[in-house]
This record gives structure tokens, sequence and C-alpha cells, in this order.
């Protein structure tokens, strides 16, 4: 039983170790250093401040990015800048945005951008990888690991799938499907949450939810949480991995908030913490 205990304990510190390395690579969240929504037309891009998208460091006219009447977002760089479009010197091409496996990437020095499309909104995430949110971050404080939050829940099959709305950190709504929900007794009562399918080819569920712990101990907006498919009517949620959205490390990303189906009248001492850039004894980078 011990050596049972300690192969998970080993488990859930090779996943956060794995959830580290990704939060702190170059292109992780940690280097976002911009959110600039396009209008329609031609905007200008560059460092200086009269331009239409002003970018936190880099040349002073990059270039523009035009959105079309067909929707086509169209960049167009200044050579002399020495900016490159998917690591290559080209001066225009139509971009692909990050709905795309591959979204074109414009870089120059240490900074990068993408387009992005929101409920039909368009912007440009910029990223930095010497942003000082990268290179001064000092870890995450986490709850102690405790197995007893590996919960494995009862699977109940939704046919159709439940549409489950989520609002976002930017005002728009998205649906996703919810194949099923997950019901779980807990300190005396009954809870449920409801998974979602965040593409159609996903062999993974996702988890937005909050609980009596959020805004308080934890994020308060939520937290994520990703799970195995369901096998035999059994779902398994280890609340142990349960971490902070985007949004809890950088104004710049477009979280989505838990729907009220996925708010929790329990405390979940599970998962990560509220992220300080000065975490106490409980850190564990």
């Amino acid at each position: 039983m011990m050596s049972d205990i300690n192969a998970y304990l080993h488990e859930i510190e090779r996943w956060h170790a794995a959830r580290i390395a990704r939060l702190i690579a170059p292109d992780g969240w940690l280097s976002l250093v911009g959110l600039e929504w396009l209008k329609p037309g031609v905007n200008r891009i560059g460092s200086t401040v009269d331009s239409d998208i002003v970018l936190p460091k880099g040349p002073a006219h990059l270039g523009e990015i035009e959105w079309t009447e067909d929707g086509r977002l169209v960049v167009t760089l200044d050579p002399a800048t020495g900016a490159t479009i998917d690591g290559e010197a080209q001066s225009s091409v139509v971009m692909l945005d990050d709905s795309h496996a591959n979204p074109t990437r414009v870089s120059f020095g240490t900074v990068n951008f993408i387009a992005i499309d929101r409920g039909g909104r368009k912007g440009l995430r910029v990223r930095d990888s010497a942003a000082a949110t990268r290179t001064g971050f000092t870890g995450i404080e986490r709850f102690p690991v405790d197995p007893a939050w590996r919960i494995e829940a009862e699977w109940l099959q939704l046919d159709p799938p439940y549409q489950l709305a989520t609002g976002t950190v930017i005002g728009t709504i998205e649906n996703y499907p919810a194949p099923g929900k997950a019901v779980f007794e807990r300190d005396g009562g009954r809870f449920e949450l409801y998974p979602v399918l965040e593409t159609p080819t996903d062999t993974r569920l996702f988890l937005i939810f909050a609980d009596a712990t959020s805004g308080r101990e934890t994020y308060g907006a939520a937290r994520f949480l990703y799970a195995d498919m369901p096998r035999d009517g059994r779902i398994v949620l280890d609340f142990n991995t349960a971490y902070n959205p985007p949004c809890a490390f950088t104004p710049y990303a477009t979280c989505p908030l838990a729907p009220p189906e996925n708010r929790l009248a329990l405390r979940v001492t599970a998962g990560e913490l509220k992220y300080s850039r000065t975490p106490g004894s409980k850190q564990l980078l």
C-alpha cells in the first residue's frame, strides 16, 4: 500500500514538473506581453506611439496587417526590420490564426506574435521570451498532494451532448459539448460536473470548474482539469492536477470562466493555489 502511495505521489510530481516546463517555455503563457485587437482595414504595427498596434518593443515601423472585407488577415513586413514569418524572410502572407494547428508566427528578436479569433474579434497575441513574468517566475504554490482527491466518479452519458455555455474574461460566450456528467459524493454531499470536448477530435475531457476555495485560496475565475475518457461507466477526476488558467498569470489571455453548472459548493483542497510572485512555504516549483 505504501509503495502504491509513493508511486502515485511521484506520478503527480512528474505531472507538475511537466506543467511547469510548459508554463516557463519560451512560448509559454508566462511570455505573453500583449493582446491587441485589430480593426477592419489596415493596422500599422510598430513600437512607436503613432502605430495602430503598439508593440512593447521592436522595430519602430514593423509593417502592417490588413483585415480584408472577406475576413483574411494579410501581414506585410518592412524587409529592413529583419523580421521573419514562420522563420523565413517573407514580406507578405495571409495569416492563419490560432484555430489552425500551426498559426502564422511573425518574429523579431525575442518577440513574436500570432493572430487569434474570438467570436469574430481578431487580434494579435504578443509574446516575449525575455518577459519579466517569465524570467521572474518563482514557482506555484499547491495544496499538499492528497490521494483522497483522486476521485472515481460515476459517468452519466448524455445523448445528445449537453451544450455548456461558457463565458470568457473578454465577454464572449463559448459553447462546448459535454458528452456526459461526472457524479460523485464527498463530505456527505452529492456533486456533479460537466466535462467537455474542446474539439471534436479530443481524446481527453476538459473541465472548467470553481469551488468554495475560489477567490480565497485559489484563483477566483476557475481552475482547469483534464480527465481520461470514461470507462465502464466511471471517470477519474484527479483534483491534485487541478491548475490555474493562463489568466491567473497574465492579463493578455482569453480564458473561459467556470459555468454555473460547474461551480461546486465544496472546498476542493487539492491542486494549485492562487499564483503569487512571492510564494510562501507551500511553494513547489
